[in-house]
Parts: C-alpha cells; structure tokens; sequence
C-alpha cells in the first residue's frame, strides 16, 4: 500500500488535552519483517495514551524526522499485508493487537503490530469488545495472576480480594477475572455504578465516597490478601490495616511515595507489602487467554462510549476526564 494515505489523529503541539489532536492525512505504515498492517475496525484508550503524548517534546528525537505521533495502541481489525518473516497471519485474518507505544497509531485507519503482539480474533469477539482488552485485561490478569497468585481455574485456597476504581477500564476485568479465579471480591466505584460491578461479580461494593469505603472496610470484616489498587489518592496507611498478614497492594500508578513503601517494605521483610506493576508485553499468551474467555462468555468488556475517527477528540476529553465507566472505544 506505499504511497497511499489515510486518515489519522496525531498529537501535535499542546500539552493541555485535546487541543493537540489534529486531523490529517499521512502515509499508510509499511510492515517490518515481523509485523502485520492491520485494517482498523476499533481502538481503545488507555489513561497512558494521554500521559505519555504530554511528553512529546521528550518522544519526538525517538522519532524518524517528520513521523506523526499517532495515540492508541489497544486495536482490532483485519490483516491486510504481512511481512516477509511473519507465520501466523495472513491477509483477511481478524485480530486483536498491541502497537507499539511510538509512534502508536491507534487512531488512524491503519496500524502495524509485531506479531508476538497479535492474537486471531474469533467471530464470537467484536471488534470493541476485542480492542478494550490489550492493556487493561493483560493489567488486570498480571496483577491476579502473577501479584496476587490467584489460579483462574479456581483451584487453590480461596483469596480475599479487593479491587478499588472497579467500574473502571482495568477494574472491570479485574473484578470479572478475581471472581473466575474463585476469589471472595470486595470492590470500590461511585454510587452510581454499585449496580454494575456487582452484576460483574463483586460480593460486596463500597461507594469511595463513604466512610467505610475511604476507609477501604470490608463489609463482612474480611482482610484482603491482595489489594489491585487501580486508582490514585490513597495512602499506605489507609491500605495497611485492612491487608491479612501477607497480604499485597498492587499499585498501578506508582508514585514516588509508593516507591519508597515498596523499597522500606522489602528492606524491612515486612509480611504486608506494596509492588507496583509496570505492564510492558512481550508476546501474546496471555492476550490469547482473554480473547478465549470473551469467546467463551467468561469474559465480557463494558464500554463506556463509542466514537467515530472523524470525532476522536471527544474521546480524547473523556480519557483524561478519568471518570469513564468500562473501555472509551473509537470505531473506524
């Protein structure tokens, strides 16, 4: 497709939110060796889209001269062109993939993935429902998994689980995920969305916004063996007392004050611990895991809104609003 261009959101000057985005036309992406072009049907966006564009001047000398910088990694589509050494895919396949974080390409008709980061995408599997997945599933799934040592098949000894910002893009699956596992979930959101997480899963939901959901108390008196903190704004003094004795918070959006938790922690072997989780995929295993689950039922992902390319800085303003219910999803 060399030569031909498409339509794209690049980021471009401000630093304020969505009066950086700029409609334009670029060049479609030619696929390396190792990678896919893939037809763009959905993205999603993920808070770090925003976060990361903020530094722009600091991403443009990793750039080629003249490179946009395209926001979104999170994508489904169709496979249109493959590279020489790719095995997998072929032209016409439907996938779910995460592009690279530079210079991203997610909202933009067309995008190229590495193909340790493409997964098929079954007909049981939309093209929203695929692109919520990447990041905020493969989060949730590490933490439990890898964090908290939960067994998604449900065996071993039952967990206690709390899972703070629950409505949210990464709450969602955490609570889904949590429960499949076998976990007993304590969740927290906003009042107007108790409904919804406990129709995910959740055995109990505190409002944040009451005492015993400042608090983080759990109804039932239960300490959490693991926390997966998925907001910011809480101290370790407010999570250390209601963890069991070897209990984890996991923290998503590691501060300076969490670093420091976490190193004092270790060097003191503490039972109770802080571990901040930095997501960075290296190949589609547990991504297949997903797809699998949103196939077979097990799974299912809650978006908030959907926009088209043409109006994708009204998703753009919702993402760095924060206050989404499930996966912000703009369709090609």
């Amino acid at each position: 497709m060399a030569g031909k261009l498409m339509h794209a959101c690049v980021y471009d000057g401000s630093v304020t939110g969505v009066v950086g985005l700029k409609h334009v036309q670029v060049p479609v992406p030619t696929p390396s060796k190792d990678e896919v072009l893939i037809k763009l049907e959905a993205t999603s966006l993920n808070p770090f889209d925003w976060k990361a564009y903020k530094l722009k001047a600091l991403l443009r000398p990793l750039l080629a001269r003249n490179s946009p910088l395209i926001p979104g990694t999170d994508v489904a589509g169709e496979v249109v062109e493959v590279g020489s050494g790719v095995k997998k895919f072929k032209p016409g396949d439907k996938v779910v993939a995460i592009l690279r974080l530079i210079p991203g390409g997610g909202l933009s008709e067309y995008g190229v993935a590495n193909e340790k980061l493409t997964v098929s995408r079954p007909p049981e599997v939309s093209a929203a429902d695929g692109a919520g997945l990447p990041i905020a599933g493969l989060t949730a799934h590490m933490a439990l998994t890898q964090y908290a040592g939960l067994n998604l098949d449900g065996s071993g000894p039952q967990k206690n689980i709390l899972v703070t910002a629950a409505s949210g893009g990464v709450g969602q699956y955490a609570v889904q995920l949590a429960k499949l596992g076998g976990a007993h979930v304590t969740a927290t959101c906003g009042a107007r969305n108790v409904d919804l997480v406990k129709s995910l899963g959740a055995d109990e939901v505190l409002d944040y916004r009451t005492p015993d959901g400042a608090a983080l108390r759990s109804p039932s008196g239960r300490k959490y063996d693991a926390v997966v903190h998925c907001t910011t704004g809480v101290s370790w003094s407010v999570f250390e007392p209601n963890l069991s004795e070897n209990g984890v918070m996991i923290d998503l959006t590691p501060g300076a004050a969490a670093m420091w938790t976490c190193i004092v922690k270790n060097v003191t072997c503490s039972g109770k611990r802080l571990a901040p989780l930095m997501l960075i995929p290296k190949d589609d295993r547990n991504l297949v895991c997903l797809v699998e689950l949103v196939k077979e039922r097990k799974l299912k992902t809650i978006i908030d809104s959907r926009h088209r390319l043409g109006r994708a800085e009204e998703a753009w303003r919702k993402c760095i609003d924060g206050h989404a219910t499930g996966k912000i999803i703009v369709e090609q």
